[in-house]
């Protein structure tokens, strides 16, 4: 099996503390990867148990296969030898050994990496952040956090621009939406206008996060996935966020224009609110319409 590129042992100069810290936490790493792969059975992962097998759970080497890391490296993981792990590896290890969003968030803090998926548990959305976006309806609205992950989001904007409970949850982020999904991007009126923008303010908002993991992940899948990111990119133009009138074909009920108004939910700018209130009686009618039809699809769905 073809195995992902294994990261070097370059250890960076430390101090007595900081290197007792990093022992720590890689003993701290090395049990619990442990704990996850003895408590793994064969058969959920759909391997023969055999007659032979003596280790509780899975073995190594198993593991090694099924996440496509080698076993070498991966048994120096579980020995909390001194060595740097991806953000890559650490995904398909989560993946695995099957572990829940709590356990995900614990691996990668003892590996010291950042999550570059979007943060679906943000704690700011709590049931009453989630109760009013149902009750915004039909005006389109979401709550991103400052990456533009998509965390949140009533019935109308999931029809909005997309069929947005289609897209797989490491991909509901407006930036990669923006660039490389056909269906978000033919909704978008004026689309070479609104990534120009967008890659402004991502920009402006990734000067404040510029040593952070998941941002770099973030951007170098942009600059990778992305010829127009690229070119916007290279333009260093930066703008802070304001609100916006916008356009959008939608597929159900045509043109929409709506204006854009971000509403902040802490005193940081961090987690935020979006809505779409419609900017005329048509575009309210085609909004209710909307709305309606996405009742109905969850209603079909649900039965």
């Amino acid at each position: 099996m073809t195995t992902m590129a294994q990261d070097r042992a370059v250890p960076a100069p430390a101090t007595p503390a900081t290197r007792d810290a990093g022992s720590v936490r890689r003993h701290e790493l090395a049990a619990f990867l442990r704990h996850r792969r003895e408590h793994i059975t064969p058969e959920q992962v759909g391997l023969p148990r055999g007659r032979r097998r003596r280790t509780p759970g899975l073995r190594r080497e198993e593991v090694a296969q099924l996440a496509a890391v080698g076993v070498t490296w991966y048994t120096w993981l579980e020995q909390a030898r001194d060595i740097q792990v991806s953000v890559q590896v650490l995904d398909a290890l989560a993946r695995t050994l099957f572990l829940d969003p709590s356990e995900r968030a614990h691996l990668f803090q003892l590996a010291g990496q950042a999550d570059p998926t979007p943060a679906v548990d943000c704690p700011s959305i709590t049931p009453g952040v989630r109760a009013i976006l149902a009750q915004m309806e039909p005006v389109p609205a979401c709550v991103q956090n400052s990456r533009y992950d998509i965390l949140a989001y009533n019935r109308t904007y999931g029809l909005l621009l997309c069929d947005m409970d289609a897209v797989p949850p490491e991909d509901r982020n407006c930036m990669i939406l923006s660039y490389t999904n056909t269906e978000w991007r033919s909704s978008i009126v004026h689309l070479a206008d609104a990534q120009r923008l967008m890659a402004a303010r991502f920009r402006a908002t990734m000067a404040g996060h510029l040593a952070e993991p998941a941002w770099k992940v973030l951007l170098k899948r942009l600059r990778a996935e992305s010829p127009d990111f690229r070119e916007m990119w290279d333009r260093h133009e930066v703008v802070s966020h304001r609100s916006k009138r916008k356009e959008f074909d939608n597929r159900y009920v045509g043109r929409i224009t709506v204006d854009h108004t971000d509403l902040w939910l802490g005193p940081e700018l961090g987690p935020r609110m979006v809505t779409y209130a419609p900017a005329d009686e048509v575009s309210r009618e085609r909004l209710e319409k909307l709305r309606q039809i996405a009742v109905e699809r969850s209603a079909a769905q649900a039965g």
